[in-house]
């Protein structure tokens, strides 16, 4: 049957089950002990609720009926005891699924916060190498499945168990006749039902293998109309075609008609049990083949419809566990990945804008040289997409780099801030290889400022403060004049305030860059990585960002992936990167005088990306 596949299913993700168990559990041991009470409480009102209707035809009901003079008191009494077992049974109920609500607000809370901690500590490579929409699904899809197995399927398959092991021996107590009959014909109907599934499963499949040949033979004869008229083998064609659409027929009306009988079937099995029970009991009652009373028959129908509707609930629930197993191998997948590798010591200490190195209780001035040294680097180990890299950077230094897109400039510039960790060689800042320095520290050194703007939901005034929210006030009006953030934010109503909303969505790229370089500008970086724009902004505004690229690379190292001419001819150093290799170092006028590379792209207009 279907339900072994889904135990199959279940048990091969035994590992996922047992680890979301664990934490269920964990901190949580009363609610789940109260819970599992609970429903004992319920399901064993449920069945005793149903048991006491004998006593109530049998020795209140039938002996009124046949009473001159009734007195109806026992019966209200007795039917006050009745309504009390339910009333238990449904605060059970209210108690047990309140307490399963609140341990799946919990556990989602702590894996949603899980999550995101061990999201700060993924390397770039695991954001490049996974679709932004298929780690937000793990956030909200995955969590919700889990959730709803908690809160739901869970409580339902023990529910559905008691109910079933409570209500089977109810039955034997009632009549072990009756409950014989019951569980033979409860069999019967499973039989029928597999039978039905697995040939409308079958009819199912050939039907879609039948389509898609139709469709293929459909798609085949369009495409080839005017070889099919050429031969004039329209008649052959038609005639090929009605064998396929007739087989498609009859494949679509065997897996309907198989289909149609399984679910009524399926829907209406409780009836068809409470039926054929009420018939035979009542047939072997008036015979007195069994000693069977109106009570214990009414009883007896009541378990048995409370019988076959666990059946069906089990299966719906077992498809809810077997989609949050899915979900949780998602989820811990995110949660198992390596994190980022950090083994650097050395760190960086920052004294008024003094940047300098610590080891140990040694202290040295921070200079900003960089070096790379023979680096090689691939995303792949046996995939290397930069060769042989070597090139050195004086303190205050401009650097341009300069190539076709998809030469590797970025690459480069990604190698600098340890987002991806290299294959072979060395980078060197002051002399020291930047494993040895903390990623934390090696990147507090680096101010970026991309084509892409990363703005995030709050004021102008609170992205600008995002790198350092105790700056002060003098730093952030330097940071502002800096960036010439005054001509466009005084125009708008709020100024400041302002409400950025959907990374900045109502504001224009230059704008956005603007505010990404005052950012930057906040937190005076000794550093600073450059991306100019090349399209998508307009003159004036352009002419602001430069202006602001310009004050925010005054007296310090950069880096620029160069577009504009003028930046490029104000470079210290130019770097030609083409399929991964620096072909050509030097200056503007060095790189000229060479005639190689960087010549033919400036005479062909293609220096510009």
């Amino acid at each position: 049957m279907k339900n072994d596949h889904k135990f199959k299913k279940i048990l091969a993700e035994w590992p996922t089950l047992k680890r979301l168990l664990k934490i269920t559990f964990k901190n949580h041991e009363w609610m789940i002990f109260v819970s599992f009470l609970a429903i004992i409480i319920s399901t064993l009102a449920s069945v005793i609720g149903s048991l006491f209707l004998q006593k109530l035809f049998d020795n209140y009901i039938t002996p009124l009926v046949k009473s001159a003079n009734p007195n109806f008191f026992p019966l209200f009494k007795a039917v006050l005891y009745m309504g009390l077992i339910y009333l238990l049974g449904i605060l059970a109920v209210t108690l047990y699924t309140q307490l399963m609500a609140i341990l799946g607000q919990k556990v989602q809370l702590k894996l949603r916060k899980q999550m995101f901690s061990k999201m700060q500590t993924l390397p770039i490579s695991y954001f490049d190498n996974h679709n932004y929409g298929d780690i937000m699904s793990r956030y909200t899809n995955d969590i919700d499945t889990l959730l709803q197995m908690i809160t739901q399927s869970l409580p339902q398959l023990v529910n559905v168990i008691f109910n079933l092991t409570f209500v089977i021996v109810g039955m034997l107590y009632l009549s072990w006749q009756l409950t014989i009959i019951s569980l033979v014909i409860f069999a019967i109907s499973i039989i029928f039902i597999r039978f039905l599934t697995i040939k409308s499963s079958f009819y199912f499949n050939k039907r879609q293998q039948q389509l898609g040949r139709t469709n293929a033979y459909i798609e085949e004869t369009l495409t080839g109309q005017k070889v099919v008229q050429l031969f004039s083998h329209e008649e052959e064609t038609k005639q090929s075609f009605f064998k396929l659409n007739d087989k498609l027929r009859i494949y679509f009306g065997k897996a309907n008609g198989y289909a149609m009988m399984l679910f009524p079937f399926m829907g209406n099995l409780g009836n068809v049990l409470y039926v054929l029970v009420a018939l035979i009991g009542g047939y072997l009652s008036i015979k007195h083949y069994v000693p069977l009373t109106l009570g214990t028959i009414a009883a007896f129908l009541q378990l048995s419809k409370s019988f076959s509707q666990p059946i069906a609930q089990f299966s719906q629930q077992l498809n809810s566990v077997v989609m949050a197993l899915a979900g949780g191998k998602r989820i811990f997948n995110l949660l198992d990945q390596k994190s980022e590798v950090d083994e650097g010591k050395i760190t960086l200490t920052d004294q008024n804008g003094n940047y300098s190195w610590q080891k140990d209780s040694n202290s040295t001035l921070l200079l900003g040289k960089v070096e790379f040294d023979h680096v090689n680097f691939g995303y792949e180990n046996d995939k290397e997409i930069l060769h042989d890299i070597n090139f050195k950077v004086n303190p205050g230094d401009k650097v341009a780099l300069v190539g076709e897109t998809g030469a590797g400039k970025s690459t480069i510039i990604n190698l600098l801030t340890r987002f991806y960790e290299i294959n072979d060689g060395q980078i060197k800042i002051d002399g020291i290889n930047t494993k040895n320095i903390s990623k934390e520290s090696l990147r507090k050194l680096f101010g970026m400022v991309l084509q892409q703007t990363n703005l995030f939901t709050g004021s102008i005034l609170d992205n600008i403060k995002y790198g350092d929210l105790s700056v002060s006030d003098q730093q952030l009006n330097n940071a502002i004049k800096l960036a010439n953030l005054d001509i466009f934010v005084n125009q708008l109503k709020d100024g400041y305030n302002t409400i950025i909303k959907g990374e900045g969505n109502g504001l224009s790229q230059g704008q956005r860059q603007l505010i990404s370089i005052a950012r930057v500008a906040v937190v005076n970086p000794p550093i600073v990585i450059l991306d100019e724009a090349t399209s998508n902004i307009d003159t004036r505004t352009e002419r602001q960002v430069q202006q602001a690229m310009d004050n925010l690379m005054q007296n310090r190292t950069s880096f620029v992936i160069a577009h504009r001419l003028s930046t490029i001819f104000n470079a210290d150093l130019i770097l030609v990167v083409y399929n991964g290799r620096i072909i050509e170092q030097g200056n503007h006028q060095q790189l000229i005088d060479k005639h190689g590379k960087y010549f033919n792209l400036y005479n062909n207009s293609l220096v510009l990306d």
